[in-house]
């Protein structure tokens, strides 16, 4: 893997306004490969932004002025670098559409709000999905030499593939349609009333300013009758209600977007937590659970 070493975070507008004009050039087709040799982004000398930490914590809920970050906060960190290397000419999958659909995140220990941290960011790989090409985006945050937080983000690019006719294979992620089987729902813990203005609030806070989740005309413009929540949004709240210990392993699912404004109920039991409407549509699922 090839490593290249930045003097600083990269800024997002660029990004996003490069990754969109390149979208229309690239067509995902079945069998979608990464040029070799891969990239690793490396951004050493991380120091946290204690105003723009605030402001992050108290758009998602957690307690402002803690000593150690939020669990979620290292994916604000490295999106930059990620958003790097997916708006790339050589990652093969349009930015413009890509669809969060997990994340998976490892920390080992508290880390320190005042602490100093170096940031790598690599494509892991891309893997046939029966909706088209999922891509993993692996981010590490490393403080002394050791790694102590880590995570990997699932995103989709939709296009035709051999089975978007076809009947259900085992090559491909998810049961039959015929074989779903939806567990009972989890206890409701809390609602909450979202407003119109949370993706620009979240897009303010994190540097994610996504258009599908700022304005009814942008979001329109990608398909959404209403702008959608940012994903990320949505597990770093839940997880402030749920409550993480320093050394974690959480796991969540994307299963529908939140559109604004809108009400969403959050409901848990043990490590077990999910993000639905009433008693509707449900649409984030997950876990916290400890470390292996």
């Amino acid at each position: 893997m090839h490593t290249r070493t930045l003097a600083a975070s990269p800024a997002l507008a660029p990004l996003l306004a490069r990754g969109a004009l390149a979208s229309p050039f690239k067509r995902p087709r079945p069998g979608s490969t990464l040029k070799t040799p891969a990239t690793r982004l490396v951004l050493p000398g991380v120091r946290i932004d204690l105003a723009k930490l605030a402001a992050y914590e108290r758009v998602c809920g957690y307690g402002v002025g803690a000593d150690a970050l939020p669990v979620t906060y290292p994916h604000v960190l490295g999106f930059p670098l990620a958003m790097r290397l997916m708006s790339a000419r050589e990652f093969p999958l349009p930015l413009l559409g890509l669809v969060h659909t997990a994340v998976e995140i490892v920390q080992r220990e508290a880390l320190p709000a005042t602490g100093e941290y170096e940031l790598h960011s690599y494509v892991e790989g891309l893997a046939p999905h029966r909706r088209g090409t999922e891509a993993t985006l692996v981010t590490e945050v490393r403080a002394g030499g050791s790694l102590v937080w880590e995570s990997r983000s699932t995103y989709l690019a939709r296009h035709r593939t051999e089975q978007t006719e076809a009947p259900w294979s085992k090559a491909h992620a998810g049961p039959p349609p015929g074989e779903v089987r939806k567990p009972p729902p989890l206890p409701a813990i809390a609602e909450w009333r979202l407003g119109g203005d949370l993706g620009r609030r979240y897009g303010a806070a994190s540097g994610d300013r996504n258009p599908i989740h700022l304005h009814p005309l942008t979001a329109r413009l990608f398909g959404f009758r209403k702008p959608i929540a940012h994903g990320m949004w949505t597990v770093a709240r839940c997880l402030a209600e749920h409550g993480v210990p320093e050394a974690a392993h959480i796991k969540a699912e994307f299963r529908a977007p939140v559109l604004l404004p809108g009400t969403v109920t959050y409901a848990a039991k043990g490590g077990a937590f999910e993000l639905r409407r009433g008693g509707e549509r449900v649409h984030v699922t997950g876990e916290v659970r400890p470390p292996a």
